[in-house]
């Protein structure tokens, strides 16, 4: 039923459960996918800073684009912050991952960026510094 039907699947399943029927229910499958779950989770966190961190090097950088696109720049590190927050709520183990994201990240973000932008070298954004509400780079990423 896993691979035929998937939402029947989960139905019985959460039905087995419910019943305390154990005898039906799919460990198997269950257990790699609560184990998807959580790596779900992570790939979220993970996808949001890298998104984070994309804006803030076209804030820093991207000059023939900043006057047009600034302000909506700007709102996307806003939303991104935002998520980044509620994902930490949702999900406090993750909390120990940031820094180790951020910084596994850091350096690929750059160079993919860099096929669209001259990004120079440049201090690294400290992940605290990057997700402080009240920051925004100034140009050319001159960290205060």
């Amino acid at each position: 039923m896993y691979d035929t039907d998937y939402y029947q699947w989960t139905q019985q399943q959460a039905d087995a459960m419910r019943r305390r029927e154990l005898q039906l229910i799919d460990w198997q499958n269950l257990i790699e996918e609560i184990e998807g779950l959580g790596k779900s989770e992570k790939r979220k966190l993970e996808s949001y800073l890298a998104r984070l961190l994309d804006h803030l090097l076209k804030l820093s950088f991207w000059e023939s684009e900043k006057l047009y696109n600034k302000s909506h720049w700007e709102t996307e590190v806003a939303n991104f912050r935002f998520e980044i927050e509620k994902v930490l709520k949702e999900n406090p183990s993750l909390g120990n991952l940031v820094e180790p994201i951020w910084d596994e990240i850091y350096d690929k973000r750059v160079k993919v960026m860099s096929r669209s932008f001259a990004i120079p070298n440049h201090p690294k954004i400290p992940i605290t510094t990057a997700l402080d509400d009240d920051w925004f780079p100034s140009p050319n990423l001159e960290l205060q």
